[in-house]
């Protein structure tokens, strides 16, 4: 004997008002983080590290850097460098052709079917009924 578990409108009712509550409290957060960084800026300097006490809280800044080369034009670079050992080849499978060869029939697709992954992931949307 399985017990089915079904959903409830009262479950839908109540997910739809928590999703419409994130919203608004992630509108919030965010534009508290505008204005914390505003006031952080024009006090301490933009992107300067910071630490602010208030009553029982305290707001820290970090400051990340992450650097990166403009791809294309850093390959030319170091190419005419000849530092050719600073170039990463990356091999991968061209999947828009391979499709399309097994398409024509010019690869098998047997042969591929054990190699295939495929993603799947799931989502939830509720909305109101217009009534």
């Amino acid at each position: 004997m399985t017990n089915t578990r079904t959903i409830t409108e009262v479950e839908l009712e109540k997910y739809f008002h928590l999703q419409q509550q994130k919203k608004t409290i992630d509108q919030e957060i965010n534009q508290l983080k505008k204005t914390f960084h505003q006031v952080l800026d024009q006090t301490i300097g933009k992107y300067s590290k910071a630490e602010i006490s208030c009553g029982h809280y305290t707001l820290k800044r970090y400051i990340r850097h992450a650097t990166t080369y403009q791809q294309e034009e850093t390959i030319k670079k170091l190419s005419e460098l000849n530092l050719e050992d600073f170039i990463q080849v990356i091999r991968r499978p061209d999947k828009e052709k391979l499709e399309a060869a097994i398409k024509l029939g010019l690869v098998d697709a047997k042969e591929f079917e054990p190699l295939k992954q495929t993603k799947i992931t799931q989502a939830l949307i509720v909305s109101p009924n217009d009534k």
